[in-house]
């Protein structure tokens, strides 16, 4: 009975880190495909790994921005072309599943640019809604 509870709970563990693995995969990849967008130009695209929400939270230098179309207003201010834009990197420091629901990113970002590089760090609040994992919350400095 014993060597069975172990089994159990074993196997209820690996099943657990499996998940939390395939959702660590899930948002690193979405994480991706803003760089992508971002290092192309495409800064609506670069926003679809926000919540698109007006409870959406950007904390940055300027202070707190709320709601997607503010923080792409933001941005697209901030970045008004590629050379601005320049190429984006970012270095992954931390992912840590908080809930089934939330996760949190640490990390830093990068921009080479031409006119003159920037770089910071970032946490990002991540939330698991109907349409996927989406960023709810950043804080880049």
């Amino acid at each position: 009975m014993k060597k069975f509870l172990i089994y159990i709970a074993l196997t209820i563990f690996a099943t657990n880190v499996s998940a939390q693995s395939k959702q660590e995969k899930l948002i690193r990849g979405i994480l991706e495909v803003q760089t992508n967008a971002w290092n192309n130009g495409n800064i609506e695209e670069f926003m679809n790994g926000y919540w698109k929400s007006d409870s959406l939270m950007f904390i940055g230098k300027s202070g707190v921005t709320y709601g997607w179309q503010n923080t792409l207003n933001h941005y697209k201010k901030s970045y008004p072309d590629t050379a601005t834009m320049g190429h984006l990197t970012f270095n992954i420091l931390e992912v840590k599943r908080l809930s089934a629901i939330y996760y949190n990113v640490v990390g830093k970002w990068s921009l080479q640019r031409s006119i003159g590089n920037l770089s910071g760090h970032y946490t990002l609040l991540w939330r698991k809604v109907k349409s996927g994992w989406v960023i709810v919350q950043d804080h880049s400095s």
